[in-house]
């Protein structure tokens, strides 16, 4: 069974070991390197930082921390997906859209959601795309190009 929870400080450790599976797993697979994912992935340190910047959820199966979610409210009805990530033996289970139904439903006020992901993680965009985000710009940041996404209701 899939749950989410917020996240506190007792996670950090589990949740950065998680996220580094994930980060590096997709490393290996799009950019043929052994390691690497976006800024603080592999800290404690940052994990607990975000927590308390933002509103961080961990994703469990029956009760095991197998993925997180960051979000951060920008402003009135805008939320900027921070980060999500789930670890690959969990990939491909209908668990992410899962989650992303989740974080919405969170925010009733959202009018307006924006993250972003890497060029080169094609995976993500078709993820994206299929929950309703829209490419609105690319654009270079955190030493990479990335793909910038956002999501509308009405009104927003």
């Amino acid at each position: 069974m899939i749950t989410f929870e917020k996240a506190t400080p007792a996670d950090a450790a589990i949740l950065t070991e998680v996220q580094t599976r994930c980060f590096d797993h997709d490393t290996r697979r799009y950019l043929n390197q052994p390691s690497g994912g976006p800024p603080g992935y592999d800290s404690v340190g940052w994990q607990i930082q975000h927590m308390q910047r933002g509103m961080y959820y961990k994703i469990l199966s029956d009760g095991q921390i197998i993925g997180g979610i960051i979000v951060f409210r920008l402003g009135k009805g805008h939320y900027e997906l921070g980060r999500i990530y789930l670890d690959p033996d969990y990939q491909d289970q209908g668990i992410g859209t899962q989650a992303m139904g989740f974080i919405e439903s969170q925010f009733p006020d959202a009018v307006r959601w924006t993250l972003d992901t890497p060029v080169w993680a094609t995976r993500n965009h078709h993820f994206y795309e299929k929950l309703g985000y829209v490419k609105v710009r690319e654009d270079d940041a955190y030493g990479e190009r990335l793909c910038f996404y956002e999501k509308r209701w009405s009104g927003g």
